[in-house]
């Protein structure tokens, strides 16, 4: 299979299913903003992470995968590219409450950063909600299954959770939120 079809080289794109679409389209911003939030969780866990975090991170990224095919079919029940289950947004909740018990309760805002793989983790979690909004925007104009914001939502939540957890296993304190006044 070659990398290069050169059938984009007009600024067009296929959706699955073959409809052509402009690259500026929404809904492939909107799948190229979870292909970048995807790569971003590649970079946290070539940062290093511990083994439990790295196994939530490594399926979260493969969910993505799942998502993207979603996002990239305008009628994914009918093409089979609906994976997302409310299962998978249990597992994501259950998983927030596990590693919230090896935290110290949040009394306060706190700055993104720490060590490198929290940081990187926070700034997944910007790109997260960057695409949560424009997947907000795409439903306006497109049905999208509930569950769709549904994950991406939980999915933010998910990684701020990771990334104090990676702070935390590393020893490092989380950054407290100085108010200016």
């Amino acid at each position: 299979m070659k990398i290069y079809t050169r059938t984009g080289d007009q600024g067009s794109t296929s959706l699955f299913g073959n409809e052509r679409v402009s690259k500026c389209d929404l809904r492939i911003g909107t799948y190229g903003t979870v292909d970048e939030l995807n790569a971003v969780l590649g970079l946290a866990r070539a940062e290093g992470l511990s083994s439990r975090c790295d196994e939530v991170v490594l399926r979260l990224q493969n969910q993505l995968f799942d998502l993207g095919a979603e996002l990239a079919t305008p009628d994914p029940g009918d093409r089979g590219t609906d994976f997302l289950q409310a299962k998978d947004i249990a597992e994501q909740e259950a998983i927030i409450d596990e590693l919230e018990q090896g935290l110290a309760p949040l009394t306060a805002f706190i700055l993104p950063g720490g060590t490198k793989a929290a940081a990187t983790l926070h700034l997944a979690r910007c790109v997260c909600r960057r695409a949560e909004r424009e997947i907000v925007a795409l439903a306006a104009d497109s049905p999208l299954r509930n569950i769709v914001l549904e994950f991406v939502n939980r999915t933010s939540d998910l990684l701020f959770v990771l990334a104090r957890a990676a702070n935390a296993e590393s020893g490092t304190a989380d950054v407290p939120w100085a108010k200016s006044r």
